[in-house]
């Protein structure tokens, strides 16, 4: 494969869903609800409490939501924050091991968990979390397998 077939796939986009953004969220937004309930019935000076405790809810959900993975054929490139940016770039001939989990929640709304073990000093662990159930690991463990014979990796134990 040359250098202008490997550029003309196209990048994976992967972001966790919706739902596991406000799975994530509830908590606060039950807490600053008993506040404000609190604050309603007995201390009016409690809705303040309430009113940070719904701004950090909302500031999570946008942060989640802001999560997006770039898989290539050559390298995973994860991109976060909302007000501060901060973008990691592994290459793919890095990642060791798949391990996917689904926890009882998650099943339920067909998202998954996928940790990534890699060779990386900067990023030994890797969390893809609440993304849509997919045959994502088949996809990525190719693009291992196919970085690692362009890079002509071998993999010693």
């Amino acid at each position: 494969m040359d250098i202008q077939e490997l550029s003309e796939q196209p990048a994976l986009l992967i972001k966790p869903a919706i739902l596991f953004a406000l799975l994530k969220t509830i908590p606060f937004v039950f807490a600053a609800m008993a506040f404000l309930y609190i604050a309603w019935h007995f201390y009016p000076n409690l809705i303040w409490i309430s009113l940070t405790i719904m701004v950090f809810a909302l500031y999570r959900f946008m942060y989640i939501r802001k999560i997006d993975y770039i898989l290539t054929n050559e390298i995973l490139r994860i991109s976060r924050g909302i007000f501060f940016k901060r973008t990691d770039t592994i290459e793919l001939y890095r990642i060791k091991d798949y391990i996917l989990t689904q926890p009882p929640l998650l099943q339920v709304f067909r998202l998954m968990d996928l940790m990534l073990k890699t060779t990386d000093p900067e990023n030994p662990v890797i969390w893809l979390r609440g993304i849509p159930l997919s045959n994502l690991v088949d996809t990525l463990r190719s693009y291992v397998q196919e970085a690692r014979q362009r890079s002509k990796i071998v993999e010693l134990n």
